[in-house]
């Protein structure tokens, strides 16, 4: 089982949560943070809102669990579809999952598509 995160553009995560979910994925988390990293325009600050003390942008933290043989096609939609091709279009983290717990039926391990 892998965990996948994915570090994706604002703008960009509506193209891929909708080509994931035509693939039939469809339990994910999204989480709002800031990143920091290379940047198109060099010229256009970007201030940070929470941490003065940085230069950050907004962008969409993609959590999706998913079983091995699935890997290289998630790793694919996300890459297509949160794609730029601008410095910035973020970043795919792919981890091993040793062990999952459901907290309302303490079932351990999860059926994953």
């Amino acid at each position: 089982m892998k965990l996948i995160k994915a570090y994706i553009r604002n703008r960009k995560v509506g193209d891929v949560y909708k080509a994931l979910f035509k693939e039939g994925y469809c339990c994910m988390t999204f989480v709002e943070c800031e990143g920091t990293g290379h940047y198109t325009d060099s010229e256009k600050e970007h201030i940070s809102v929470k941490y003065e003390f940085a230069e950050a942008y907004k962008v969409i933290k993609l959590e999706i669990l998913i079983s091995d043989k699935q890997t290289a096609n998630v790793v694919e939609i996300i890459r297509k579809n949160g794609r730029t091709g601008y410095h910035g279009d973020g970043m795919i983290i792919v981890s091993e999952v040793e062990e999952v717990y459901k907290i309302r039926t303490d079932e351990k391990g999860i059926h994953v598509v």
